[in-house]
């Protein structure tokens, strides 16, 4: 499902209402309450981003295995053996068997709710992992 910013940040902006009700109620200052909300605002536009980013990275991993059905990849081993670019196969290699299990279920259909329990990660640090993959990848040279 796509990240639909409209409605985080109407969720976002009744949680900050209701914060800031209660720390007026408990006398907080207005200038401390406001630089609350400018932090807080910053985190949710961090967040925003970043979830933005890992719906469209999720979007793209999908098309791809849509796209490559080719013969069935059921191991680690399998997917490196498909691999025909050498430089690739080496860079990936590298990689931990985690990371490169994280990528075999995301080419299986699997969503990132579903990787986590099975890797034993949560979602955030599956999408860390694959960021970090992507940025490893992203000079390569086909």
């Amino acid at each position: 499902m796509a990240y639909n910013h409209g409605r985080e940040k109407k969720k976002w902006r009744i949680w900050k209402e209701a914060e800031e009700k209660i720390l007026r109620k408990c006398g907080v200052d207005e200038s401390v309450i406001e630089q609350i909300r400018i932090d807080d605002r910053t985190d949710f536009n961090s967040n925003r981003r970043f979830y933005r980013w890992t719906n469209d990275i999720a979007e793209y991993l999908e098309g791809m295995a849509d796209k490559e059905q080719q013969a069935e990849v059921k191991t680690v081993a399998d997917l490196l053996d498909e691999i025909e670019n050498e430089n690739l196969y080496l860079a990936l290699a590298k990689v931990d068997r985690r990371t490169l299990q994280i990528i075999l279920l995301k080419m299986q259909g699997y969503s990132t709710k579903k990787i986590a329990p099975i890797v034993q990660l949560t979602t955030v640090a599956i999408y860390a992992r694959l960021d970090h993959l992507r940025k490893k990848l992203k000079n390569f040279k086909r």
